[in-house]
């Protein structure tokens, strides 16, 4: 019981808990166990599946229930102690994409850098966001580095990695792709959201127009993009329509001047 607890988890939400207890209880009370449904309670909570039939000369016991609190301390210290973990290794991480994020020389001079690692210092800073309802599909391949802004480059991945999230109301697909074309380095990031309205979608890199809320948006998102993406001689293209949003920035690859 304790090796399937600690090989398990507990369900990850708490409807997915509820219907796991419930099919716990009926099948107890189906096995005729006593306390059913404070047993059904405990096997949820240390993750055991609806599979219980090696565990029925166990749940038999008189007190059974009192026998369960051993394994259940052990197991739920050996969850406890798991998310310490995650939490320590995640708050590392976020560490690291902000010391990325910062570190890079703002005297006005080109660095030369992965395309790839920005995107994923500032996916980093978005981890807790996305995770909550938006799955993110990476494709990049292999491409060279380049001399660029690199700090400028970040804040044209927050914009559009916030816009989708926004575009998405925090549930969807996020899709990254990074490739090599015509010696230019291309970046996507295409969304699953609502879409551009075709009668805004030639507005959208104009200063000061926003579709969002009043006190939402400033209107300068897209129009500082676009300025960021001409200053490194690229430029910027968006696809749209219900459902799917993708934008394309072009990086020429070439050495520093």
């Amino acid at each position: 019981l304790l090796d399937r607890s600690l090989h398990n988890n507990p369900p990850a939400t708490t409807k997915k808990q509820r219907q796991l207890k419930r099919t716990l209880t009926r099948q107890l009370q189906e096995n005729q166990i006593d306390n059913a449904r404070r047993l059904a309670d405990i096997l949820a909570d240390m993750g055991i599946d609806e599979d219980i039939e090696p565990f029925l000369p166990l749940l038999r016991i008189p007190n059974a229930y009192w026998i369960l609190q051993f394994p259940y301390n052990l197991s739920r210290l050996h969850y406890n102690n798991q998310n310490i973990l995650t939490a320590v290794r995640q708050a590392s991480k976020i560490v690291f994409a902000l010391r990325n994020y910062t570190h890079y020389d703002h005297t006005g001079e080109k660095t030369k850098v992965s395309i790839t690692e920005t995107l994923e210092t500032v996916l980093e800073l978005y981890h807790n966001q996305l995770k909550q309802g938006i799955n993110v599909r990476r494709d990049y391949q292999s491409v060279p580095t380049i001399w660029c802004y690199p700090d400028e480059l970040n804040q044209v991945w927050t914009n559009l990695i916030q816009n989708a999230v926004q575009a998405m109301a925090g549930k969807g697909n996020l899709e990254l792709k990074v490739f090599l074309q015509d010696n230019q380095i291309v970046v996507g990031v295409t969304d699953s959201g609502c879409g551009i309205p075709a009668e805004i979608k030639d507005r959208i890199f104009e200063p000061f127009f926003t579709t969002k809320q009043a006190g939402e948006g400033s209107g300068l998102g897209l129009d500082i993009v676009k300025k960021i993406i001409d200053k490194h001689q690229g430029r910027i293209e968006v696809e749209t329509a219900p459902g799917r949003t993708m934008f394309q920035i072009w990086l020429p690859i070439e050495s520093k001047v």
